[in-house]
Protein backbone atom coordinates (compact mmCIF):
# COMPACT_ATOMS: atom_id res chain seq x y z
CA UNK A 1 0.00 0.00 0.00
CA UNK A 2 1.17 3.63 -1.08
CA UNK A 3 1.50 5.54 1.86
CA UNK A 4 0.83 9.39 0.87
CA UNK A 5 2.34 12.00 3.34
CA UNK A 6 1.66 15.79 3.48
CA UNK A 7 5.09 16.26 2.70
CA UNK A 8 5.32 13.92 -0.18
CA UNK A 9 2.28 16.29 -1.67
CA UNK A 10 2.36 20.00 -3.29
CA UNK A 11 2.42 22.70 -1.30
CA UNK A 12 -0.26 24.25 -0.15
CA UNK A 13 -0.05 28.58 -1.05
CA UNK A 14 -3.36 29.59 1.35
CA UNK A 15 -3.10 26.60 4.07
CA UNK A 16 -6.17 27.93 5.48
CA UNK A 17 -8.61 26.97 2.68
CA UNK A 18 -6.97 23.21 3.22
CA UNK A 19 -6.07 20.93 0.97
CA UNK A 20 -9.81 19.50 -0.60
CA UNK A 21 -10.32 23.11 -1.70
CA UNK A 22 -6.78 23.09 -3.00
CA UNK A 23 -7.67 19.98 -4.82
CA UNK A 24 -11.02 21.44 -6.31
CA UNK A 25 -8.26 23.88 -7.76
CA UNK A 26 -6.33 21.48 -9.59
CA UNK A 27 -9.00 19.47 -10.81
CA UNK A 28 -10.30 23.14 -12.37
CA UNK A 29 -7.05 22.93 -14.72
CA UNK A 30 -7.35 19.72 -16.35
CA UNK A 31 -11.28 20.60 -17.26
CA UNK A 32 -11.02 21.34 -21.29
CA UNK A 33 -14.24 23.39 -21.56
CA UNK A 34 -13.84 26.70 -20.85
CA UNK A 35 -17.44 26.96 -20.29
CA UNK A 36 -17.75 24.37 -18.01
CA UNK A 37 -14.43 26.00 -15.92
CA UNK A 38 -16.01 28.64 -15.62
CA UNK A 39 -18.99 26.99 -13.97
CA UNK A 40 -17.05 24.36 -11.77
CA UNK A 41 -14.66 27.81 -10.78
CA UNK A 42 -18.18 29.77 -9.70
CA UNK A 43 -18.80 26.43 -7.34
CA UNK A 44 -15.38 26.68 -5.77
CA UNK A 45 -15.85 30.17 -5.13
CA UNK A 46 -19.26 29.19 -2.95
CA UNK A 47 -17.34 27.12 -1.49
CA UNK A 48 -14.64 28.94 -0.35
CA UNK A 49 -17.10 31.51 0.75
CA UNK A 50 -18.93 28.90 2.94
CA UNK A 51 -16.21 28.58 4.90
CA UNK A 52 -16.39 32.13 6.01
CA UNK A 53 -20.07 32.46 6.63
CA UNK A 54 -19.69 35.96 8.34
CA UNK A 55 -17.63 37.53 5.76
CA UNK A 56 -19.30 36.94 3.06
CA UNK A 57 -21.40 40.12 3.04
CA UNK A 58 -18.58 42.39 3.50
CA UNK A 59 -17.09 44.92 0.76
CA UNK A 60 -14.59 43.43 -1.75
CA UNK A 61 -15.23 39.61 -0.38
CA UNK A 62 -16.01 38.21 -3.47
CA UNK A 63 -12.84 39.97 -4.93
CA UNK A 64 -10.52 38.40 -2.43
CA UNK A 65 -12.11 34.95 -2.87
CA UNK A 66 -11.36 35.42 -6.71
CA UNK A 67 -8.06 36.40 -5.52
CA UNK A 68 -7.14 33.80 -3.30
CA UNK A 69 -8.70 31.09 -6.36
CA UNK A 70 -5.64 32.17 -8.53
CA UNK A 71 -3.12 32.50 -5.91
CA UNK A 72 -3.95 28.55 -5.27
CA UNK A 73 -3.42 28.06 -8.85
CA UNK A 74 -0.15 29.44 -9.14
CA UNK A 75 -1.59 31.96 -11.57
CA UNK A 76 -2.00 29.26 -13.83
CA UNK A 77 -5.94 28.87 -14.01
CA UNK A 78 -7.67 30.35 -17.14
CA UNK A 79 -11.16 31.50 -16.34
CA UNK A 80 -13.11 34.20 -16.50
CA UNK A 81 -13.59 36.33 -13.65
CA UNK A 82 -15.37 39.66 -12.98
CA UNK A 83 -12.10 41.00 -11.44
CA UNK A 84 -8.46 41.79 -12.40
CA UNK A 85 -6.37 38.78 -12.63
CA UNK A 86 -3.71 39.37 -9.60
CA UNK A 87 0.03 38.66 -10.89
CA UNK A 88 2.29 37.40 -9.48
CA UNK A 89 4.72 40.17 -9.30
CA UNK A 90 1.76 42.25 -7.51
CA UNK A 91 1.55 40.27 -4.62
CA UNK A 92 5.12 40.02 -4.32
CA UNK A 93 5.87 43.89 -4.50
CA UNK A 94 8.09 44.65 -1.61
CA UNK A 95 7.86 48.39 -0.11
CA UNK A 96 10.40 51.05 -0.26
CA UNK A 97 12.50 50.95 2.18
CA UNK A 98 12.77 53.88 4.60
CA UNK A 99 15.20 56.03 4.93
CA UNK A 100 16.03 56.89 8.77
CA UNK A 101 17.54 60.05 10.02
CA UNK A 102 21.60 59.83 10.82
CA UNK A 103 21.74 62.69 12.43
CA UNK A 104 24.10 62.86 15.50
CA UNK A 105 22.25 64.10 19.00
CA UNK A 106 24.78 65.55 21.36
CA UNK A 107 22.76 65.81 24.18
CA UNK A 108 19.97 62.97 24.18
CA UNK A 109 18.54 63.59 27.30
CA UNK A 110 17.45 66.91 25.79
CA UNK A 111 16.68 65.57 22.71
CA UNK A 112 17.48 66.87 18.90
CA UNK A 113 14.71 69.84 18.76
CA UNK A 114 16.36 71.64 21.85
CA UNK A 115 19.05 71.77 19.78
CA UNK A 116 17.48 72.97 16.44
CA UNK A 117 15.61 75.88 18.30
CA UNK A 118 19.02 77.09 19.73
CA UNK A 119 19.97 76.86 16.13
CA UNK A 120 16.94 79.36 14.94
CA UNK A 121 17.64 81.59 17.82
CA UNK A 122 21.26 82.48 16.74
CA UNK A 123 19.65 84.63 13.57
CA UNK A 124 16.40 85.98 16.03
CA UNK A 125 17.05 90.01 16.06
CA UNK A 126 14.74 90.87 18.65
CA UNK A 127 17.36 90.28 22.12
CA UNK A 128 14.63 90.52 24.00
CA UNK A 129 12.44 87.56 22.66
CA UNK A 130 15.84 85.63 22.59
CA UNK A 131 16.29 85.54 26.38
CA UNK A 132 12.78 84.88 27.12
CA UNK A 133 12.99 82.10 24.39
CA UNK A 134 16.47 80.60 26.09
CA UNK A 135 14.53 81.15 29.31
CA UNK A 136 11.92 78.98 28.13
CA UNK A 137 14.51 76.31 26.57
CA UNK A 138 16.48 76.21 30.06
CA UNK A 139 13.54 75.42 32.36
CA UNK A 140 12.73 72.58 30.08
CA UNK A 141 16.59 71.47 29.89
CA UNK A 142 16.37 71.41 33.65
CA UNK A 143 12.90 69.63 33.65
CA UNK A 144 14.81 67.05 31.10
CA UNK A 145 18.07 66.45 33.45
CA UNK A 146 16.03 65.65 36.45
CA UNK A 147 13.89 63.24 34.23
CA UNK A 148 17.20 61.69 33.22
CA UNK A 149 19.72 62.12 35.88
CA UNK A 150 17.30 62.09 38.85
CA UNK A 151 19.19 64.38 40.43
CA UNK A 152 18.74 68.00 40.85
CA UNK A 153 20.42 69.86 37.79
CA UNK A 154 23.13 72.53 38.42
CA UNK A 155 22.45 75.83 36.27
CA UNK A 156 26.17 75.71 35.75
CA UNK A 157 25.59 72.99 33.54
CA UNK A 158 22.60 73.84 32.03
CA UNK A 159 24.32 76.97 30.85
CA UNK A 160 27.26 75.76 29.95
CA UNK A 161 25.17 73.36 27.49
CA UNK A 162 23.30 76.12 25.95
CA UNK A 163 26.31 77.78 24.53
CA UNK A 164 28.23 74.60 23.39
CA UNK A 165 24.87 73.35 21.69
CA UNK A 166 24.50 76.80 19.86
CA UNK A 167 28.01 76.92 19.17
CA UNK A 168 28.89 80.42 21.51
CA UNK A 169 26.71 82.62 19.30
CA UNK A 170 23.90 83.18 22.04
CA UNK A 171 24.51 85.21 24.81
CA UNK A 172 22.87 83.99 28.23
CA UNK A 173 21.13 86.03 30.90
CA UNK A 174 22.87 83.95 33.64
CA UNK A 175 20.81 86.22 36.73
CA UNK A 176 17.69 85.00 34.86
CA UNK A 177 18.79 81.48 34.56
CA UNK A 178 19.33 81.31 38.27
CA UNK A 179 16.41 83.11 39.25
CA UNK A 180 14.00 80.85 37.47
CA UNK A 181 11.63 78.79 39.60
CA UNK A 182 12.20 74.84 40.17
CA UNK A 183 9.82 73.03 37.40
CA UNK A 184 11.27 69.56 38.18
CA UNK A 185 9.66 67.11 40.48
CA UNK A 186 10.45 66.82 43.95
CA UNK A 187 12.73 63.45 43.90
CA UNK A 188 11.49 60.10 45.77
CA UNK A 189 13.38 59.99 48.54
CA UNK A 190 12.28 63.17 49.71
CA UNK A 191 8.52 61.95 49.99
CA UNK A 192 7.00 60.84 52.85
CA UNK A 193 8.44 56.74 53.32
CA UNK A 194 5.92 54.13 53.70
CA UNK A 195 5.22 53.28 57.32
CA UNK A 196 6.33 56.68 58.03
CA UNK A 197 5.08 58.03 62.12
CA UNK A 198 1.68 60.22 61.50
CA UNK A 199 0.70 63.25 62.69
CA UNK A 200 -0.39 63.02 65.96
CA UNK A 201 -3.54 65.22 67.27
CA UNK A 202 -3.41 68.22 69.63
CA UNK A 203 -1.85 67.41 72.76
CA UNK A 204 0.75 64.89 71.60
CA UNK A 205 -1.62 61.62 71.10
CA UNK A 206 -3.12 60.41 67.13
CA UNK A 207 -6.04 58.95 67.03
CA UNK A 208 -5.13 55.15 68.05
CA UNK A 209 -3.26 56.31 71.11
CA UNK A 210 -6.60 57.98 72.38
CA UNK A 211 -8.78 54.85 71.34
CA UNK A 212 -6.32 52.54 73.52
CA UNK A 213 -6.60 54.69 76.07
CA UNK A 214 -10.17 55.02 76.60
CA UNK A 215 -10.57 51.12 76.01
CA UNK A 216 -8.02 50.46 78.98
CA UNK A 217 -9.80 52.71 81.38
CA UNK A 218 -13.29 51.40 80.32
CA UNK A 219 -11.74 47.73 81.65
CA UNK A 220 -10.28 49.36 84.55
CA UNK A 221 -13.89 50.31 85.55
CA UNK A 222 -15.36 46.63 84.47
CA UNK A 223 -12.73 44.94 86.46
CA UNK A 224 -13.45 47.48 89.87
CA UNK A 225 -17.58 46.84 89.47
CA UNK A 226 -17.34 43.29 88.86
CA UNK A 227 -15.03 43.54 93.08
CA UNK A 228 -17.99 45.64 94.29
Amino acid sequence: MKKNYNNTRRKLYLPEYGRHIHEMVDHLMTITDREERNRQAKAVIAVMGNLQPLLRDTADFTHKLWDHLFIMSDFQLDVDSPYPRPTREELQMTPNKLQYSQERITFKHYGKYVAHILDALRTESNPEAQHIAIEHIARYMRTKSFEYNQDHPNNEVIIKDIKTMSGGDIEVNEDAINNLRNDYKVHLSSRNQKGSARPTQKGGTNKTTAKAQHNNSKNRQNQQNRKK
